[in-house]
């Protein structure tokens, strides 16, 4: 049987329409299909490959790290370089009080661990979470996840959790003394790339100070400079209590973190012990890669030009059929009028050679969100392949 075939019967499908590209191998920004065929990648794996495709950095710090050591044990209990320095690295972009790192396997593990630590701290069970947020599909994940659609089927969830619309300063009244945490993303990703406004941010702080709450922010999918800054929550002038991250964290490995300071982490160590614990979480060859991604992220100065990317992408994409271009930087949403029409673009983007998606709760928006790698000459590509996909949906 061959890969395709092999695909098909073994590996399990998380939907009944698989794009079905087989991809061979991976350079640059570009995947690179079995017979040869090149595609400008424009979702990086879900945010995830913001350097592009073998960052040479990156892969020298995972071979150096293989050649010491993998697997010796549970996260927190040896002292391991690579775990060590990557967890200082992080504290020392972030501010005051943010200066304590969990490594985890993944965002949405993060995501659960945040709730177990505001729950920990508040000594309250109540949470409150945005409308058309994605925070991940583990099972306390999923009860931040407002669309019924996606949870029917697991019930039940978390109890006790509540919903405000995104930007919506009038919501926040939901939030009270009952309320252990507002988890919200400082970018919405699912939703279809929607940034936080400052003055809701703002008042959130004050809703949270004024109730006890901790301020949760999701920068799984907008941290590692995809808006221009290393954390999306710099363009604003509000500070979490707790940072989830992940995707593009781990420079193209699995990874999640949560980020908070000591007096929080330290609840998890007593009362009970091992409040929290993980087998692979750290894991030292990918906090190696992890490291060495944050190194490469520095010096190659990407987050520099981010914004006059995002200006270029902008410029170009003028069609009669984009009703609107949401998002910051490199995380961007071309909204058209339909699911159907959208994955009829997405089809002919892919025939022409570039690789595109929509969005769990924006279904009718292209996604946009290239490594931080993508060239001037790439981005005209990019948006000419669009343009004419769109021409051959919406003739004129």
């Amino acid at each position: 049987m061959n890969n395709r075939q092999l695909f098909l019967l073994h590996q399990a499908q998380t939907t009944n329409f698989p794009l079905m590209l087989e991809i061979a191998r991976a350079e640059g920004n570009y995947l690179i299909g079995v017979l040869g065929k090149r595609y400008l990648d424009l979702i990086s794996g879900i945010s995830v490959s913001h350097l592009g495709h073998g960052n040479e950095h990156v892969k020298e710090a995972i071979i150096a790290q293989l050649n010491l050591h993998q697997h010796v044990m549970v996260y927190g209990e040896f002292v391991q370089s690579a775990q060590t320095k990557l967890a200082a690295k992080l504290c020392s972009l972030l501010p005051k009080g943010l200066d304590s790192v969990y490594l985890l396997n993944s965002g949405a593990e993060a995501t659960d661990v945040a709730l177990k630590l505001a729950k920990r701290v508040t000594g309250k069970s109540g949470i409150v979470a945005c409308k058309n947020a994605y925070h991940g599909s583990t099972h306390a994940a999923l009860s931040l996840n407002s669309d019924e659609y996606y949870k029917q089927a697991f019930r039940p969830l978390l109890p006790g959790v509540s919903f405000i619309e995104f930007n919506d300063i009038k919501s926040l009244e939901l939030i009270n003394e009952n309320t252990a945490c507002v988890v919200v993303e400082v970018i919405q990703g699912e939703a279809g790339y929607i940034a936080a406004q400052d003055e809701f941010l703002i008042a959130l702080r004050q809703a949270c100070n004024t109730y006890g709450a901790l301020l949760v922010f999701d920068e799984i999918q907008s941290g590692m400079g995809k808006t221009g800054k290393m954390f999306a929550f710099e363009h604003y002038s509000v500070q979490p209590d707790i940072l989830l991250l992940g995707k593009a964290l781990g420079a193209g490995m699995p990874i999640g973190a949560v980020v908070t300071s000591q007096d929080h982490m330290n609840l998890l160590a007593d009362n009970p012990i091992l409040g929290h614990i993980t087998t692979f979480g750290g894991h030292p060859v990918i906090a190696s890669a992890a490291l060495a991604g944050i190194e490469s992220l520095e010096e190659g100065k990407w987050m520099d030009l981010v914004e006059q990317k995002e200006a270029l992408f902008r410029k170009n994409l003028v069609h009669p059929a984009i009703r609107s271009i949401s998002g910051k930087g490199l995380m961007l949403a071309i909204e058209l009028d339909s699911f159907d029409n959208n994955i009829k673009v997405i089809q002919h983007c892919i025939a022409g050679g570039v690789i595109s998606d929509w969005f769990l709760f924006a279904s009718n928006k292209i996604r946009i969100a290239p490594p931080l790698t993508i060239t001037e000459e790439e981005i005209g590509f990019a948006c000419n392949v669009i343009l004419s996909s769109l021409d051959l949906v919406y003739p004129a």
